[in-house]
């Protein structure tokens, strides 16, 4: 992992740094809150999504939790008590400046090396993947402190798992192992304690030996594909289609594989 002094995403409360392999490391920086979401995170992951987007030299995005206690508790429950709720959330991206981020166009992984409840868990499910350590639980505890998931949990864990097991986590409050959290397909990999990053690192660097424009072209149709009909869904194929006809990366794979060498992707 890179070693270098990570970038600061407009406050303490997030870091950006960028790992081996076009990918970015994304961190939510409050170990002794457990990583909560205030309003400086939310502003932060904001911010992190403006500059991993901008730069054309970032293919993937990992989002991670500081230390080893907790990926994200969620909402910081001091300032929803104080009033201050609407400050968790940004006018772009919802919760956490991320859960409702339409903008993002890379694939982004969390990376889970603890529990991930309530906001934390909605932060999963608003990534495209989930790499976890085995000491990961998950879950949507609102209705315990008369709450509700309102950040797309409730939308999108009945789609990622059974839809009776999402009702009973939902309506229980009850919370998901990172076992059965894979047994119901939730989780793409398992690592030891500890090593939820590295293990996530490696599912980056695989997506990024691929064409970038293609991977985010396809990226943007999966992630629609439990909302539009099917016919919808082909004319945004269509048109993902077209567009990477017209990149550069489209010349470059079948000639990469003619000349029998690795491709030399641009992504333009």
């Amino acid at each position: 992992m890179n070693t270098a002094t990570p970038t600061v995403a407009s406050n303490n409360a997030v870091l950006i740094e960028r790992l081996p392999g076009h990918v970015a490391l994304v961190t939510i920086n409050r170990p002794e809150a457990r990583n909560a979401v205030n309003g400086a995170v939310a502003q932060g992951l904001e911010a992190a999504i403006d500059i991993t987007e901008a730069d054309a030299d970032i293919w993937v995005v990992i989002l991670t939790g500081a230390g080893g206690d907790a990926f994200s508790a969620g909402a910081d429950l001091k300032e929803v008590s104080a009033g201050r709720s609407e400050a968790l959330r940004t006018e772009r991206g919802g919760f956490a400046g991320y859960v409702f981020a339409s903008r993002r166009t890379k694939p982004w992984i969390a990376a889970v090396n603890g529990p991930a409840l309530a906001g934390g868990c909605e932060l999963c499910l608003a990534s495209d993947l989930i790499v976890a350590a085995e000491n990961a639980v998950f879950g949507l505890p609102e209705v315990l402190r008369g709450l509700m998931a309102s950040a797309g949990g409730l939308i999108r864990l009945p789609r990622a798992i059974p839809p009776n097991i999402a009702m009973e986590l939902i309506l229980t409050a009850g919370r998901l192992d990172v076992q059965r959290a894979a047994q119901y397909g939730l989780v793409n990999k398992v690592t030891p304690v500890g090593k939820a990053v590295e293990g996530a690192l490696e599912l980056a660097q695989r997506i990024a030996q691929n064409s970038p424009v293609a991977v985010r072209e396809s990226l943007a149709i999966a992630r629609r594909s439990n909302d539009l009909t099917e016919m919808q869904l082909r004319e945004l194929t269509d048109h993902g289609y077209q567009k990477i006809r017209a990149s550069e990366d489209f010349k470059e794979g079948p000639r990469a594989f003619i000349e029998k060498r690795a491709p030399r992707w641009s992504g333009r």
